[in-house]
C-alpha cells in the first residue's frame, strides 16, 4: 500500500460520528498520525480549545455531524434552526482561526470539510439541515480562494447516501424502505461505502491534490445528478 500521508498530522473532529470513524483507519493506514477529537464544537471555545490540545496540525478535516431535523418548513423554530447552525455551521470559522495562522507561516497545509449533498438539491422537510450544509459549502468556496494563495488548500466533499453510522446506520440500511429508497434515488444502486469515501477524503488531503481550490466534490453514488 502507498501511503500518501506519512508524516502528516491529521486531526479528525467529532471521530466518533459520521464519517469519523472510517477516516481515522484509513488516514492511519496511510502513513498518517491522526488525531482523533470526539469533543462537540458547538460551544464558544470548543473548537480552539481541541486544536491546542492536538498540537501541531498538518490537515484539518472538519468531520460535523447534527441528526437532520425533518421539520416542515413553516414549523421551523428559532431553537432548531440555531441549534443546526451551532454544530455544523459556527464551528468552521473557529476551526480555521485556530489552524490556519500556522499552516500560512508554513505555507503549507489542507483543510477539508465532510459536507453534506443535500446542499446541492433540494429535499422536503430538510430546509434548516440543507441550509446550514449550504453554508458550509460557500464557506469553503470563499475560504478556499482566500488561502490558497499561501498554499493551502480548502475543500469539501458532499455526500449523502454514504455508508456511516449517523446517518446510515445498520437498522436503516436493513428497512425495505429504504432499499425501495436507494434504488429509485441512487443510480450506483446502493450505498457508497464508507472506505471509498474515506479514501478519496486521503487523497484530497495528500500532495498529490495540491491543486484543488476551494472545490466541492459530490460523492452520492450519482444522487445529486438525477
Amino acid at each position: 500500500m502507498q501511503h500518501t500521508l506519512t508524516g502528516q498530522r491529521v486531526l479528525v473532529t467529532q471521530a466518533s460520528d459520521f464519517m469519523g470513524p472510517a477516516l481515522c483507519e484509513v488516514f492511519a493506514e496511510q502513513g498518517a498520525q491522526v488525531v482523533a477529537s470526539t469533543d462537540s464544537l458547538a460551544e464558544v471555545g470548543a473548537a480552539e480549545r481541541v486544536v491546542a490540545a492536538a498540537g501541531r496540525i498538518d490537515v484539518l478535516v472538519a468531520n460535523l455531524a447534527w441528526q437532520a431535523p425533518t421539520t416542515a418548513a413553516t414549523a421551523v423554530d428559532e431553537d432548531e434552526w440555531r441549534a443546526v447552525f451551532a454544530a455544523l455551521v459556527d464551528p468552521l470559522p473557529r476551526l480555521v482561526r485556530a489552524v490556519a495562522p500556522a499552516m500560512i507561516e508554513r505555507r503549507c497545509g489542507k483543510i477539508l470539510v465532510i459536507g453534506s449533498a443535500s446542499a446541492l438539491r433540494g429535499m422536503k422537510r430538510a430546509s434548516t439541515y440543507s441550509a446550514a450544509r449550504g453554508a458550509q459549502l460557500s464557506y469553503v468556496q470563499a475560504v478556499g480562494v482566500e488561502l490558497a494563495p499561501h498554499r493551502i488548500q480548502v475543500n469539501a466533499i458532499a455526500q449523502n447516501f454514504v455508508e456511516n453510522p449517523t446517518y446510515f446506520p445498520p437498522e436503516v440500511q436493513a428497512n425495505p424502505r429504504f432499499q425501495e429508497r436507494l434504488a429509485r434515488e441512487v443510480p450506483l444502486g446502493r450505498l457508497v461505502g464508507a472506505r471509498e469515501d474515506a479514501q478519496f477524503a486521503a487523497y484530497l488531503c495528500s500532495p498529490a491534490a495540491d491543486c484543488f481550490v476551494g472545490q466541492i466534490f459530490p460523492v452520492c453514488g450519482g444522487w445529486v445528478a438525477r
